[in-house]
């Protein structure tokens, strides 16, 4: 009797453990697009059409051609392994809206910070977000078509960002691709976990 009942523990389904991961960055920098292309459920967006009130306290420049914005959040859900779910929050990008970072931020284990090479200093707002808040972060590169290339640690040098920071190159579409970042600001928490709980020798 005693085996049965091992055995049938044994058959019971895995129990997964479920993390949130905020998705930040610039207006137009591919946040919601980056939530779409790896949600396994259909993603809640929050997305209104930009009107010509908001033209005056909306900085446009260098999207000209986006006509909606994320006025709340996105919302999206992707099982990395039969053990490991993420939520992810996908936060607005227009400074009027940043007042609601700090209710999407509680209970985040990480974030990505999607940066787009034609206005990196888009992505200083997040960074310093994440920093003071002592959330690890990890930078992905949206490559945009037509946007210079630049290697991982130019683009670590012009943010600032400290060296255990990782920065990837990613498209924000592909799925493979934004399943790596996703991996890697999972794996930087974990490691920044860990050597925050290891005693201090004397």
């Amino acid at each position: 009797m005693v085996f049965g009942r091992s055995s049938r523990a044994a058959r019971r389904p895995v129990e997964p453990v479920t993390l949130k991961i905020l998705v930040a960055g610039g207006f137009g920098v591919g946040k919601t697009t980056l939530v779409g292309a790896v949600s396994e459920i259909k993603p809640l967006r929050t997305e209104e059409t930009l009107s010509e009130a908001g033209r005056p306290v909306d900085n446009i420049e260098g999207v000209e051609s986006k006509s909606t914005t994320t006025v709340a959040m996105d919302f999206g859900r992707i099982t990395l392994r039969e053990d490991l779910v993420l939520y992810l929050f996908g936060t607005p990008g227009q400074d009027r809206f940043w007042f609601l970072w700090d209710e999407l931020a509680q209970g985040a284990l990480g974030a990505v910070v999607l940066a787009d090479t034609r206005r990196l200093e888009d992505s200083f707002a997040a960074i310093d977000y994440f920093e003071r808040r002592g959330i690890p972060f990890t930078i992905g590169v949206n490559c945009f078509e037509g946007a210079d290339r630049f290697p991982a640690d130019t683009v670590r040098a012009a943010l600032d960002v400290d060296p255990e920071v990782p920065v990837m190159m990613c498209d924000a579409r592909d799925r493979e691709s934004v399943k790596a970042v996703l991996v890697a600001v999972v794996e930087h928490a974990l490691v920044r976990s860990t050597r925050e709980r290891e005693p201090i020798s004397t």
